[in-house]
């Protein structure tokens, strides 16, 4: 079998909210780079990669792909990832790695998750991310700690999660910390909470706000200052489970993380960490150095969606509930719709590959649609309201 061409597809879906984060704002729409991969046995593999326009730098990797054979992973991975420092791009490689084992499952006639050594969950638990929100469902924006926990109360009803963490770095840090106080009030004690200002707070304001949440038994604190030694100096002083997808969000960043004690727990993205197979590497040496792992979300549409909770089902260590920006969708690109909620979880897809398929009439819908409405990540993703702000680092 080899891999004899390939198309690209860029794609964007409206969202219920623009979303507002320490970098700007998700306006109203994701969008998704999506990959098929066409093997001379008429099998197509799908894959998806996030980070605005990706089509020609995949168009780059066309003579570094073309008539290999889609089971010969460690050569395909030899050729894009680490043949050339100055196209090297591990996010890209990682779609196609998912679009590889899609082919290898369904030549198989296997999922995914047998590829990774099998399922040990029927079902992966996710939780509720929450934004800051611009234009909301039903109008209005969310200004104040009460609009943050009564939406983590809506989705706890809807979808049944049994955690949340708030995309912080964007509002006063006591307010975004008021905000898990009213989620915990609400919710109860055995409510998941997360927060995640994505490094954006200084070390002494990291400290003095995981300080003021330590009562409220967090699950992790994610990303609280910049870098390594940020996150290792907040840890030092904060009683609370450090983790990161930022800090180290690489194997190149790994040793030094765990030399310096940085974190505790290392979410893992698929694209960071090089795929279903490169998370199954990172598992090994968490599970030697005792860190814990949790899923990390990427705005992801429900192809990677499915690539990510075959990983999550494969590796028992990952207990907690993982990231998904999912819920804020109003559609999906996927045959059948949107992947469903059930208690808070997401059953494992249990079809040939990645048990999902494209709906074709739906991908070229939603490529118009990215057409028509641009690339916001060709520009600084801006706050329209606030057309002068730009992100300071450390400055709060």
């Amino acid at each position: 079998m080899k891999i004899v061409d390939f198309r690209v597809t860029c794609v964007a879906i409206p969202l219920n909210a623009k979303l507002r984060h320490n970098r700007g704002v998700h306006p109203g729409r994701f969008q998704r780079t999506i990959i098929e991969l066409i093997t001379d046995d008429g099998i197509i593999g799908i894959g998806e990669v996030g980070g605005g326009d990706q089509r020609r730098a995949m168009e780059k990797f066309r003579p570094h792909l073309i008539g290999l054979d889609p089971f010969h992973l460690n050569t395909i991975k030899l050729r894009v990832l680490r043949s050339t420092y100055y196209i090297s791009n591990a996010l890209i490689y990682a779609a196609i790695e998912m679009a590889c084992l899609d082919i290898q499952g369904k030549a198989l006639g296997r999922p995914v998750h047998d590829l990774l050594g099998g399922a040990v969950r029927e079902a992966v638990p996710f939780i509720g991310y929450l934004f800051w929100r611009y234009d909301r469902p039903g109008g209005g924006d969310d200004t104040c700690a009460e609009d943050v926990a009564d939406h983590c109360v809506e989705l706890s009803e809807t979808l049944g999660i049994k955690a949340m963490k708030l995309k912080a770095g964007v509002m006063a840090p006591e307010e975004e910390a008021r905000s898990l106080e009213l989620c915990r009030k609400k919710l109860g004690d055995r409510f998941g909470l997360r927060i995640d200002p994505n490094g954006v707070w200084s070390v002494p304001t990291a400290t003095r706000i995981g300080q003021r949440l330590e009562p409220l038994g967090l699950q992790f604190y994610e990303d609280p200052s910049w870098g390594l030694t940020g996150n290792a100096a907040v840890r030092s002083a904060v009683r609370i489970p450090i983790a990161t997808n930022m800090y180290p969000a690489r194997f190149d960043d790994l040793a030094p993380g765990i030399r310096l004690g940085a974190v505790d727990i290392i979410l893992t993205d698929l694209h960071y960490w090089e795929g279903p197979r490169g998370v199954l590497e990172l598992a090994a040496v968490c599970r030697t150095f005792g860190l814990g792992m949790a899923m990390h979300s990427g705005t992801e549409f429900g192809i990677e969606l499915a690539a990510m909770i075959h990983t999550a089902a494969s590796i028992p260590e990952m207990t907690f509930e993982g990231d998904a920006h999912y819920h804020y969708l109003e559609d999906d690109i996927i045959a059948g719709g949107k992947m469903t909620y059930t208690d808070g979880m997401i059953a494992v897809p249990q079809g040939p590959g990645l048990g999902v398929a494209i709906d074709q009439d739906k991908l070229r819908f939603y490529a118009d649609y990215f057409e028509k409405m641009g690339d916001y990540y060709g520009s600084w993703p801006r706050d329209a309201r606030r057309p002068d702000w730009v992100p300071m680092t450390g400055a709060i």
